[in-house]
């Protein structure tokens, strides 16, 4: 009878799937990184928070509206907020739009699926017909150019699936901070357990969006769809967000000749996992934007760690971003874990080389991470 045997994997992650496999997460356990991701994650949650409800509001009450000038707003305009608006003494909602945009792009899920539909064509029709059914000029518009409006419902649709996932989101990191204050969270394996609950409790949680005219009730994304929290919505948002995300202009040439872009979507790394914290804190890098807003919501705690660094305050936007690629890392092992196809704890040969392969597919994607950055 011939042995076979498994090969070695020589992957210089590998030592993470041994961790993983012990309970142990991607990010080392120690009491300053406990400290620095429960604080980043608060002031994240926060953050969350606004963008959450800011990307609700524009679906709701900003879809097929052209110029959307007071979109920030929340419906609640005053001279005061549009000078702290144009001051930039605000939460940057941009940043919000930049991952809504890199979501839609890239797709993945049921949610990606059903706007190419006929279905939805006919629901966005309908709520079309209604919203401008006195504007006539619109109407020849969307006979001339029958997909424009439908592209722009699709964009309100992705507005709010973006801002459901975020309130999840946001509600998990605020709890995991209160529980860090009561003394309940003290290591980094709890901090990803808390995390894994809260996105397996709102697992199946619906993703619906409708939009009221004239006092009646129009479903883009009806409830009978099926759409959920965790398939449709934190999935694709992981792909997009965590591992591809977008090139930042000004930082890699668009040039085709050049070859710095791949020419494949799906091997893009330019993900929050991948990105180098040097050029956050530089304008036109669109996680600036998310830094600067953590910067005002920051827990003393973790404002006082930053101080004692080398330069102080003077790389604050660069510290924070180290801190947040270290609990994305945490928020990572939990999707992992969470997706994990059988128990860690399985004594069934079968399955335990089926959790193998799927840890270590996550591990070749990792190799260009900043995994052994945030470890250091």
């Amino acid at each position: 009878m011939v042995t076979i045997q498994n090969k070695p994997y020589n992957n210089p992650l590998a030592e993470y799937i041994k961790r993983l496999q012990t309970g142990e997460a991607l990010l080392a356990d120690s009491s300053q990184n406990v400290l620095e991701v429960v604080g980043i994650l608060k002031s994240y949650g926060v953050v969350l928070d606004a963008y959450s409800n800011n990307l609700i509001y524009i679906a709701d009450h900003q879809f097929l509206v052209f110029f959307p000038f007071f979109k920030y707003f929340n419906g609640k305009f005053s001279w005061q907020k549009l000078f702290r608006h144009w001051w930039h003494d605000r939460i940057n909602f941009e940043y919000a739009e930049y991952c809504m945009k890199s979501m839609m792009w890239h797709g993945g899920g049921g949610l990606d699926t059903y706007l190419d539909t006929k279905e939805f064509q006919a629901a966005a029709q309908a709520v079309i017909a209604a919203k401008f059914k006195n504007n006539p000029l619109v109407q020849v518009v969307n006979k001339l150019f029958p997909d424009f409006l439908i592209e722009q419902l699709r964009v309100s649709a992705y507005y709010s699936g973006l801002g459901q996932f975020w309130r999840v989101m946001a509600d998990i990191f605020l709890n995991l901070s209160d529980r860090y204050d009561r003394g309940e969270i003290q290591t980094i394996p709890q901090v990803v357990d808390h995390i894994k609950a809260g996105l397996v409790a709102d697992a199946a949680k619906p993703i619906t969006y409708e939009v009221k005219i004239d006092n009646k009730v129009y479903e883009i994304l009806p409830k009978k769809l099926g759409l959920t929290f965790l398939a449709d919505t934190a999935i694709p948002y992981v792909e997009a967000v965590f591992f591809r995300g977008t090139p930042f202009s000004g930082t890699v040439t668009y040039n085709a000749q050049a070859y710095q872009i791949p020419p494949d979507q799906a091997r893009f790394q330019y993900g929050a996992l991948y990105a180098d914290p040097l050029p956050i804190g530089s304008a036109g890098i669109p996680p600036t934007l998310l830094m600067q807003d953590m910067r005002h919501y920051l827990p003393e705690y973790l404002h006082e760690v930053y101080r004692r660094t080398p330069r102080g305050e003077d790389d604050l936007r660069v510290q924070i971003c180290i801190t947040f690629q270290k609990s994305m890392f945490c928020v990572t092992t939990a999707a992992i874990l969470g997706l994990m196809p059988y128990p860690l704890d399985s004594e069934d040969p079968s399955e335990q080389q089926a959790n193998q392969v799927y840890l270590e597919k996550w591990m070749e994607r990792f190799q260009t991470s900043r995994l052994l950055d945030v470890n250091q």
